[in-house]
């Protein structure tokens, strides 16, 4: 009984000894791998640096100003004035729109102000 406890035994350690020598290298293989993804990804956030500069410098307003006063034959481009853009008071809104859209608002505050009225 003894041999098959001792034999056992040392099956069970080979065993675990075989699976924690693979997961060792399982492990070292991800280490491996996040690294490179790490490196990659600060290569792509260079790269993304480098595309918004590139973006911000493209889009300056007197180069886009400049281009448009050069293909304006072909485009039609104006540039923007703040003349172009409205005040808020200029535009007309719907008065009957607008109460038609308050008239359940306006009648549940005042039954707010009943119910509160009461109460005191």
């Amino acid at each position: 009984m003894r041999t098959f406890l001792y034999i056992s035994s040392m099956f069970l350690v080979l065993t675990v000894a075989f699976w924690a020598y693979n997961e060792n290298y399982k492990t070292q293989d991800v280490l491996k791998e996040i690294a490179h993804l790490q490196s990659e990804i600060g290569v792509k956030r260079e790269r993304l640096g480098m595309l918004e500069a590139e973006w911000a410098y493209l889009n300056r307003p007197e180069r886009l100003r400049e281009l448009a006063e050069i293909n304006f034959d072909s485009l039609g481009l104006l540039p923007f004035l703040p003349t172009q853009f409205g005040k808020i008071d200029q535009v007309a809104f719907p008065a009957a729109d607008l109460e038609d859209e308050l008239g359940p608002i306006t009648s549940s505050i005042e039954v707010i102000g009943s119910l509160e009225g009461e109460g005191q």
